[in-house]
């Protein structure tokens, strides 16, 4: 069901005083000062009256992905735009809600629609609901993207577990940390080296055998779009050993690794990345929308599965 509510919570400038309420401020420190624990608090509150159960797993789906909600049942559906404070996705492929309900036995939370930096959001902001779901309850996080294959070995509907990630926006002082930090969310230097949950991807691909499936494993580079890479850069990305590139995701584990989520990723490749000049294909984000829906259900059956393994297995226990 779909609720529309008014909130007492009115929505407020990100500044006060303009864009930098301090002459060269980054604005992710601007963002971050916005959504302060209280203000999360808030958020947190205003769903709680309409979703009173705690969810357990937290998912975001990528481009095209946002199907997988479809398989969530006694749902309650949120949309962005009437939740406070809350941004809206205004990218096709991307719905713009909160879905709750019981996938596979287990309660969970679903944004259908992430935000992306090209789309004018500070990388702060991109990754603040992160941090709503956990304050929520959930604490296993699945984190769905689709990404173009810069390994030379990965074809067109690959699905490649995320290992590891080169955070290129944060390379450039772009960090969603960057700012004051609440101790209350996480510690001001987090490590983020085992982002990615080892036992999460030995779980997923366990069960893709079940299905006779091979699973990529590799490095997911993200970069802050909108266009996608020149030859050059797709060259030097597979210098520092990407496998796969995107313009979303690394912000979101950041924040994940912050405040303590057990993180799975999942990259569906929907387009092989350019490497010779003479070409005259160019990527092109319908592709990548009709691939992602050519093996949405691929992906949703093994999450599915997923998450009913964290069901029969405690994952605060599992260390």
């Amino acid at each position: 069901m779909s609720h529309n509510t008014n909130t007492s919570i009115e929505s407020t400038p990100i500044a006060e005083s303009g864009p930098w309420a301090v002459v060269g401020e980054h604005p992710n420190a601007v963002t971050n000062r916005f959504y302060t624990y209280e203000c999360v608090q808030d958020i947190v509150a205003f769903i709680q009256r309409l979703v009173p159960t705690k969810p357990e797993v937290a998912i975001i789906c990528g481009s095209g992905l946002g199907g997988l909600a479809d398989l969530i049942v006694d749902k309650i559906v949120i949309p962005y735009s009437e939740i406070p404070h809350f941004p809206k996705s205004t990218v096709v492929g991307h719905r713009s809600n909160l879905v709750f309900g019981t996938l596979n036995g287990l309660y969970a939370v679903c944004m259908q629609g992430r935000f992306h930096s090209y789309e004018g959001y500070t990388t702060a902001m991109c990754a603040f609901p992160v941090r709503v779901m956990h304050m929520l309850g959930a604490r296993s996080l699945v984190v769905t993207c689709a990404a173009g294959g810069l390994n030379k070995d990965y074809s067109v509907g690959d699905i490649m577990l995320i290992k590891d990630h080169l955070n290129l926006p944060s390379f450039a002082g772009n960090n969603p940390l960057i700012g004051h930090n609440d101790e209350r969310f996480g510690p001001r230097f987090p490590p983020v080296g085992h982002a990615y949950d080892r036992q999460y991807i030995m779980k997923m691909k366990e069960i893709a055998g079940k299905y006779n499936l091979q699973l990529r494993e590799g490095v997911y580079c993200g970069l802050g779009g909108p266009c996608y890479e020149t030859i050059a850069e797709i060259n030097m990305l597979r210098l520092l050993g990407g496998d796969a590139v995107g313009m979303s995701t690394v912000h979101e584990v950041t924040l994940a690794a912050h405040c303590g989520f057990r993180t799975l990723g999942i990259a569906l490749i929907t387009n092989k990345c350019l490497s010779d000049y003479n070409t005259t294909y160019e990527a092109v984000h319908e592709d990548v929308i009709r691939i992602s829906e050519l093996k949405a259900d691929e992906l949703q059956q093994l999450i599915f599965d997923f998450v009913d393994v964290l069901k029969n297995n405690d994952p605060e226990n599992q260390h």
